[in-house]
């Protein structure tokens, strides 16, 4: 049976990553470590199907990543490959804009905002940051690329996403059907790989509950970077 596949990708580790600094909607390069991980990861895609359609977030850390995945890839697919694979650039997979948190650290935001971030630690409820985006926005994201996914591929095609921590949870969620989104620790290059049958997905009968047509093949894998 063909399935539509989607492989969900955070991005290596970018600089910001590296510093600890909040980096939402910045868009910064990868660390050194981040390109050899997306090296590693474009290793362990070069031993699965290619895909038909790339997607990537505009910020330059995941495009850096599908960059660097490429060149892991070696003498297997590359997105210059015949016929070539379509890379679209989705803005709707950006990472979370964090408002005036954008780029500090977390100890910079305390020593700049110290009654905000004292109301964030002291807290579990969701405390809106000055000019970021809502939680509804960042999960209306995911749903509407999530849409654009059932309505332009069916059966048969390979997907490829790479996108960022925050954004991935909430796809994920989508994905999944969950009205809630779970905090998932998630390491920079995990994958995540879900198998659904297309002509089926908005079907009410009991084929829901039947498992062998909503797979879940990977999910947070990061064993590409201790294989190396």
């Amino acid at each position: 049976m063909d399935y539509l596949q989607i492989l969900l990708m955070r991005h290596g580790e970018s600089v910001g990553n590296a510093l600890g600094q909040m980096e939402g909607g910045q868009s910064t390069p990868l660390s050194g470590l981040g390109r050899w991980q997306a090296a590693c990861l474009g290793r362990r895609l070069a031993t699965m199907a290619p895909p038909s359609q790339i997607y990537c977030s505009p910020l330059q850390r995941a495009v850096d990543t599908l960059a660097h995945m490429v060149a892991g890839l070696g003498h297997g697919m590359t997105v210059e490959a015949q016929p070539p694979v379509p890379v679209q650039l989705t803005p709707d997979l950006q990472e979370f804009d964090n408002g005036i948190f954008s780029g500090l650290t977390w100890a910079e935001a305390c020593r700049r905002y110290p009654d905000l971030c004292d109301r964030m630690m002291t807290s579990l409820d969701w405390i809106p940051i000055p000019q970021a985006e809502s939680l509804a926005a960042g999960r209306a994201r995911s749903r509407r690329f999530w849409q654009h996914v059932l309505t332009h591929h069916g059966n048969g095609e390979r997907l490829w996403v790479i996108s960022h921590h925050w954004l991935l949870e909430h796809l994920i969620a989508e994905i999944l059907g969950c009205d809630r989104t779970w905090q998932i620790p998630m390491a920079n290059t995990a994958l995540f790989e879900f198998w659904c049958d297309r002509s089926r997905w908005h079907n009410t009968d009991t084929n829901r509950l039947n498992s062998i047509l909503w797979q879940i093949r990977h999910f947070n894998d990061s064993q590409h970077l201790r294989q190396q």
